[in-house]
């Protein structure tokens, strides 16, 4: 019998199972919600910020908390509110009166895993004190520039802007995460799922049960792995012409930038290796295009007024672009 002649290159076996056991970890504690879950992962071996959209209740926090809890590194939760300042997140310069001189005194925002919750509650201001670190995984404060440790990652939550108190984050800051995940209410049996699950154990209960699996010397394995996934020139073409018909559309007001373009290839690499693959198909780019646009562009007035999302337009795009095969 003749030998398959497509060997695998890379061997995944190892991140398959560590995604494996995070899913079942994460698993104890929420039900459903797996698409999210998905792109956490993805976010996190793509080295990417995320954003987590959604109205109150429906896991986001925790789920948050919960990766955070699941990997073995420093972890940092800052409550966005409106009367907080820059300096209340990445630190600020003190006064050492017994030695005469000023020492910087680290803000919550130092750490491996930083959770920011309700990101949209506090002003412009504060929101641009995180365009440095988000980008450059760097602090410059008084002329000093302080490293962020490895791996380092925001995990953002926000409310949907159309709530009270709410500020839009600035494109700029938008485009600074990988991926916008919109989460959804759970369906009747995910949510008969979850009031069995708690019916027997307390949430902290569910949460002290979870496992460590990864630590940072992992995930920066994992991540030189993805990054030798390959990708064809033809696939290449085909993230530049979904992100350049973003730019053309006559229904959007603003298209999405070159960073998109990143993002995609980036993400859709991490899709592949979590899938066992070290080659990227279409169907890994289709698969998360969607998150990786959503927050990058804007629909003109008209289209709005029409009552046409985002995520609408983003799909009849995607079904306008011919996929290679």
């Amino acid at each position: 019998m003749e030998e398959n002649i497509f060997q695998q290159r890379t061997d995944l076996s190892g991140l398959q199972q560590a995604v494996h056991e995070i899913q079942h970890e994460i698993g104890k504690v929420i039900v459903g919600q797996h698409m999210m879950t998905r792109l956490l992962l993805i976010g996190l071996f793509s080295d990417g910020h995320i954003l987590i959209e959604g109205v109150p209740g429906v896991a986001k926090t925790l789920t948050a908390k919960l990766l955070a809890k699941i990997i073995d590194a420093d972890f940092s939760r800052i409550q966005f509110t409106p009367d907080l300042m820059p300096s209340d997140v990445i630190g600020t310069s003190v006064f050492n009166a017994k030695e005469a001189v000023f020492t910087f005194r680290r803000g919550p925002v130092f750490g491996n895993i930083i959770l920011i919750d309700e990101i949209n509650r506090a002003p412009a201001k504060t929101q641009a004190a995180l365009f440095e670190v988000m980008e450059e995984r760097q602090i410059t404060v008084d002329g000093a520039t302080y490293i962020m440790p490895v791996p380092f990652i925001i995990l953002a939550t926000q409310n949907p802007v159309e709530q009270e108190g709410t500020y839009r984050l600035p494109e700029a800051q938008l485009d600074r995460f990988i991926f916008k995940i919109d989460v959804k209410y759970p369906s009747l049996q995910e949510e008969i799922g979850i009031l069995t699950a708690q019916q027997g154990q307390t949430q902290l209960q569910l949460l002290n049960e979870v496992k460590k699996v990864l630590s940072p010397i992992d995930i920066q394995h994992y991540r030189s792995l993805i990054q030798s996934i390959v990708v064809e020139v033809r696939l290449l073409e085909f993230i530049a012409r979904i992100v350049n018909e973003t730019r053309n559309n006559p229904a959007l007001y603003l298209g999405a930038s070159p960073r998109a373009s990143l993002a995609i290839l980036r993400a859709s690499k991490a899709n592949a290796a979590i899938k066992g693959r070290d080659f990227v198909t279409p169907e890994d780019i289709l698969e998360v295009a969607p998150s990786v646009l959503r927050h990058r562009i804007i629909l003109t007035p008209e289209k709005e007024m029409e009552g046409i999302t985002t995520d609408d337009l983003i799909g009849n795009l995607l079904k306008s672009i011919e996929v290679p095969r």
